[in-house]
């Protein structure tokens, strides 16, 4: 019950993991369904390692105890060690929980040396958003930009008869610190609506399941539900009769699940239903279902991944970065307290480089939730090792008032991401995907912690090096595969934070014009002279202009721009020389060559861990790299090639180029 078995493989909760603990002497005191799921993993812990439940605090090696006098608040706890004791202490049943999961992370330091400390979360919701679909799409399938297999949710259009996985799964979750997932795709179809009324009943049965960990439940609805499912000829928010039926709608929600957590909405966006048919505001919008949910204490996550899909390629004064600063800054403080801002932490679409959306800092009276992706749409799609922690890392840092001002893991509310996990053994695909789920976890409980100590956690608890015949091989040859992967994809991949340059629809692989002359506002805007985007305040969309200072004035021009967002930024001529001292051309080679040389030099590593890790796991991302590398080389080709006919400027280290 406690683990997903049946071949599933354990991820970053294997039996190992659990050693330390489980060989002491355990008491838990405190009552309530947590605290028994508390019970139940000390119980399962020490019939693997010899230790035992006690029920005499004077004879206990670890303390795990329900205080409601503390002052831990939801999800905090107290860790201490004293008179050759470890206590866990914690104010409320989730707060125990997360404080058995940080005892297993510790492992043996938890019963030697773990300093007394009071561990509470930054953010209050830590949430996860499945694109998965009830039935499965003709074009986007069963999880949209899922490369893990089918849904562990939903099955043949409904939910699954055994859902033994979800709770493995909200197991998992808890363990890195989340608490909360929305369990259908924002791109909500017939059969997805239908969740909201006549099929509320399928949900609550997933919800049981998470709920064991402390995981709440939310659903992604359509706006026009009422029209789809309610017979309305009208889903106005401002309407009296569309108010009612959402209130009703809401009511039936709660009767049937009493804890639930709210809805998800993507509205008026590529071609989802939203407030604008009806000359309404999405604050008008957002603020309808908020009313419903307020007497329940739920909240909205109302999306601001709003921008115009069928733009004219031709028109370079309309530009799709500035879209959600747009349409949403000049609506702060019109949201209801319980309406949540949820904004992409880029302002175009999880690509591997992109600035900070402006909207973050240009909202102070909403609540704003950052949305990161850890579904790889854009970063190799699992089949590629592309470890996020470093890109979040950098978001969650940035000061959007420049050096005085807070950071973005400050001014968030909640922050919440794209899940990467399906019915796939590994969970993710790629089993060291895993770790872009881990990372979120942990970072959305501390979002200013460091990448490097979280990949060290995934790889003790998922790896048990240790246990191995040379650990600290192990160790090393994971941090060369890991740690700066997400670097060598930015190399091989769009230079200079341009962006795309994917093949359309399905995103994988190279194809640098490929959304050149769509409609969906992608561009580079390479000819013969040079290449990038000017959105510059002078001459260029305005875009830069919508950042606070120091920023707008950073990214004004080519000479102050960060090299890493001159292209996203500015059109400049391919001789044009950055801060790097290389001319843009030359790095765009130099960065290809040394991407692939990257991505073969991992190869090597992994290759070399094969008396280190299961046979099973080896091959599963040996084989993922054999595809990464030729991938990787695919794109350092085309892109060289691409540049190279253009711009007419052969490479100074005379490598050949197509």
């Amino acid at each position: 019950m406690l683990v997903a078995g049946n071949g599933v493989d354990p991820a970053w909760l294997p039996d190992e993991a659990l050693r330390a603990l489980g060989s002491r002497r355990v008491r838990v005191r405190g009552d309530g369904a947590l605290v028994d799921t508390v019970r139940d993993e000390v119980t399962y812990a020490c019939a693997q390692f010899g230790g035992a439940q006690v029920n005499d605090d004077g004879v206990c090696d670890l303390l795990l105890s329900l205080d409601k006098a503390g002052d831990e608040g939801p999800d905090g706890f107290t860790l201490e060690r004293a008179g050759g004791r470890t206590t866990v202490t914690a104010a409320d049943p989730a707060g125990l929980l997360y404080g058995y999961f940080e005892v297993v992370r510790l492992g043996e330091a938890a019963f030697t040396d773990a300093p007394s400390r009071t561990h509470r979360p930054a953010l209050a919701l830590r949430m996860l958003n499945h694109w998965d679909n009830v039935a499965v799409h003709p074009v986007m399938g069963q999880v949209e930009r899922g490369y893990a297999g089918g849904s562990i949710f939903w099955e043949d259009g409904r939910a699954r008869g055994d859902l033994a996985r979800v709770r493995a799964y909200a197991r998992l979750l808890a363990a890195c610190g989340i608490n909360a997932l929305s369990v259908n795709n924002v791109n909500v179809h017939e059969a997805e609506a239908h969740l909201l009324t006549d099929r509320i009943g399928e949900v609550a049965a997933i919800t049981c399941e998470l709920r064991a960990y402390g995981i709440r439940t939310h659903l992604s609805v359509s706006f026009a539900a009422p029209l789809v499912l309610g017979g309305l000829d009208t889903a106005d928010p401002l309407d009296e009769g569309v108010r009612a039926w959402w209130r009703a709608a809401v009511d039936q929600v709660y009767e049937t699940i009493p804890d639930f957590g709210g809805f998800v909405v993507k509205a008026d966006s590529e071609g989802q239903p939203g407030p604008f048919a009806y000359g309404r505001s999405h604050a008008d919008g957002a603020n309808l279902l908020a009313d419903a949910l307020a007497p329940h204490g739920g909240t909205v996550h109302w999306r601001a991944f709003v921008y115009d899909h069928r733009q004219d390629w031709r028109d370079r004064s309309t530009d799709r970065a500035r879209a959600a600063y747009d349409h949403f800054a000049p609506l702060d403080g019109q949201f209801r307290d319980n309406a949540v801002l949820q904004v992409k932490h880029g302002p175009m679409d999880f690509q591997v480089r992109e600035p900070v959306s402006p909207v973050i800092g240009a909202m102070p009276r909403t609540r704003v939730a950052v949305e990161l992706q850890v579904t790889q749409e854009y970063t190799g799609q699992q089949r590629h090792v592309c470890a996020l922690a470093p890109m979040w890392s950098e978001v969650l840092r940035f000061r959007p008032a420049g050096d005085q001002g807070p950071e973005v893991g400050a001014l968030a509310d909640d922050l919440v991401a794209v899940s990467n996990v399906g019915d796939d053994p590994y969970w993710t695909g790629h089993p060291l995907a895993q770790f872009n789920l881990y990372a979120f976890g942990r970072l959305a409980w501390q979002p200013d912690a460091a990448p490097a100590p979280i990949l060290g956690e995934w790889t003790e608890l998922t790896f048990t090096p240790d246990r191995t015949t040379d650990p600290e091989r192990l160790r090393a040859g994971l941090r060369d595969v890991l740690a700066g992967s997400w670097a060598t994809y930015e190399k091989y991949t769009a230079p200079l934070g341009v962006g795309f340059m994917v093949q359309p629809g399905h995103h994988y692989g190279p194809s640098v014009d490929g959304y050149e002359y769509s409609p969906w506002g992608t561009y580079h805007f390479a000819d013969r002279d040079g290449v990038g985007v000017d959105r510059s305040r002078a001459t260029g969309t305005g875009y830069a202009a919508q950042y606070a200072k120091p920023w707008s004035e950073t990214y004004e021009t080519p000479d102050t721009c960060p090299d890493e967002l001159l292209l996203f930024f500015h059109h400049v001529p391919y001789e044009h020389v950055p801060r790097s001292g290389k001319t843009v051309i030359q790095h765009i080679y130099d960065t290809h060559f040394e991407g692939v040389e990257e991505a073969e030099a991992a190869r090597q590593v992994w290759t070399s861990l094969a008396d280190l890790v299961s046979p099973a796991r080896h091959a599963r991302v040996t084989e993922r790299y054999e595809e990464q590398v030729r991938c990787a080389r695919e794109w350092r080709d085309q892109v060289n090639s691409y540049f190279l006919r253009k711009s007419g400027v052969p490479d100074q280290k005379g490598r050949h180029i197509h």
